[in-house]
């Protein structure tokens, strides 16, 4: 969740929160909020279905059947809590898509700020070992 953090803050600090980024990421945020969630009784589950929005049924349930507890003092969500987990959510139109679009992209625009200084102007060092190069 922190690394998410950090990314939404530098997209903040970009001015990029329109640019399409943050939409994106939901579902990844909701993801680590969903490792985050207790997972044992049924207000427990209506919290996670009220919560996972930008997740679809088939992603939460994999996320809590792939959930491996840290330590010892946890427990591994029961099958009976997953199955409420589908139960609550069997009414949602979901695409039968598990992993995000790798292929979907949106546009960032950067400024274009021209150098003062011009090209013939630049001096090449010999140590840069750039002999194939030619001034014209």
């Amino acid at each position: 969740r922190f690394n998410i953090s950090q990314l939404e803050e530098w997209l903040h600090g970009k001015n990029l929160q329109q640019s399409g980024a943050a939409k994106t990421l939901k579902p990844l945020i909701q993801a680590a909020q969903l490792l985050q969630l207790k997972k044992k009784t049924s207000e427990d589950a209506d919290a996670i279905c009220s919560l996972c929005t930008s997740l679809t049924t088939q992603q939460i349930v994999k996320i809590l059947n792939l959930y491996t507890p840290v330590n010892e003092f946890e427990e591994r969500v029961t099958v009976a809590f997953i199955r409420n987990i589908q139960k609550l959510l069997q009414e949602r139109n979901d695409s039968p898509q598990l992993l995000l679009d790798f292929k979907h992209m949106f546009p960032v625009q950067f400024p274009y700020n021209p150098s003062a200084i011009t090209l013939d102007s630049i001096h090449l060092p010999a140590s840069l070992n750039l002999d194939f190069l030619n001034k014209v």
